[in-house]
């Protein structure tokens, strides 16, 4: 199967970005549902998830990433201490693999080479949200820093140790 994580600068904050160029999301989103019908995830933030929401298929799951230690800013009350995934498709996980939560808590890549670079474990659980098999693909649209890729390989390597291997164990 061949999925696609998309993670590209968030709403109105382009600026914060080399390229200084907004995404269109509503192309991206359309993008997603026509080239990855077996599934794809997307990251946003807590304020544009409304928005996207209206552009995705019926069908979408709602993940979140919680932050037990966020950056705070000043006048941003509250913090913003989560972000949405939304995630289409994937494969089902049967009663043989454990249970997995909708959501994970880990702390933000401190020492970040790109801005918004996600952490290994978030990769992890964003490949098990999608019920991946470590012959599956995964196409980072948005690569930045090269994590998704090297956290895919991690995880193919050393697969039972993520979240339950193979057989639930």
């Amino acid at each position: 199967m061949r999925f696609a994580y998309a993670d590209p600068p968030y709403i109105g904050i382009s600026y914060r970005y080399p390229e200084k160029t907004e995404v269109d999301h509503a192309a991206l989103v359309a993008r997603l549902v026509a080239d990855y019908p077996d599934g794809w995830a997307l990251s946003c933030t807590s304020s544009s998830l409304q928005y996207l929401l209206g552009l995705c298929p019926e069908g979408v799951r709602i993940g979140a990433w919680v932050k037990p230690y966020a950056p705070f800013k000043i006048n941003v009350n509250p913090a913003y201490a989560w972000e949405p995934l939304i995630v289409y498709g994937g494969r089902r996980r049967g009663r043989d693999k454990l249970t997995m939560n909708d959501w994970i808590k880990t702390n933000t890549v401190i020492h970040q080479s790109v801005l918004g670079e996600k952490p290994e474990l978030f990769v992890w659980w964003l490949i098990e949200m999608l019920g991946m098999e470590p012959s599956d693909e995964l196409d980072d649209l948005f690569p930045g820093s090269g994590n998704v890729t090297r956290s895919l390989d991690v995880w193919r390597s050393q697969r039972t140790l993520c979240f339950g291997g193979e057989n639930g164990e």
